[in-house]
């Protein structure tokens, strides 16, 4: 099962990249906006990488693959 403070950390990355993106967008910057919200989903993607791998193998010894 996933812990509180893991979901909070993907809360935490999602706010922060949510307000630096508006900030950079409101100031004509939206190249940096973008890749500011790339690089937040990159991150949690890597957070989220152990999880899935930890899912993929219960599921694989659940059905004996």
């Amino acid at each position: 099962m996933v812990e509180l403070d893991f979901v909070l950390k993907i809360a935490a990355i999602g706010l922060i990249v949510g307000v630096l993106h508006q900030v950079l967008a409101k100031n004509g910057r939206e190249e940096y906006a973008q890749l500011t919200a790339l690089a937040g989903l990159v991150v949690v993607l890597l957070l989220l990488l152990p999880q899935l791998l930890s899912l993929l193998e219960q599921l694989r010894g659940a059905f004996g693959f």
